[in-house]
């Protein structure tokens, strides 16, 4: 069985997340959608549901796929922990585009 980052590692399986966050859909509508055949689509949303990422609800003869949460919030909860990296970095970075931006702004010597 895939664990929940082994089936997020696929970029495709990716899109359907994507697609399923906005609303449940049918396999037919995601075959469309991402041009793959449907045995291709089946087999990606079989790796999801075992992952415990998508589940299934059966409609007379149609299918709904829709997106389950719960994986998804231990993935935000560990990557949590890295947050405050990335925000260190982006700080840096604001601090050096304004100092750009400043130095852009200050009239060269050469024109005055």
């Amino acid at each position: 069985m895939m664990t929940t980052y082994e089936a997020l590692a696929d970029p495709t399986r990716r899109q359907i997340l994507d697609m399923l966050r906005e609303r449940p859909r049918l396999v037919g509508e995601l075959v469309d959608a991402l041009g793959m055949s449907q045995p291709g689509i089946s087999k990606h949303l079989r790796v999801l549901r075992e992952a415990g990422l998508v589940q299934v609800r059966q409609d007379a003869q149609r299918r709904w796929y829709e997106l389950r949460l719960e994986p998804l919030i231990e993935v935000d909860t560990w990557l949590a922990s890295y947050r405050h990296l990335w925000a260190a970095r982006l700080d840096r970075l604001d601090t050096y585009l304004d100092e750009l931006q400043a130095n852009r702004e200050k009239p060269d010597a050469s024109e005055q």
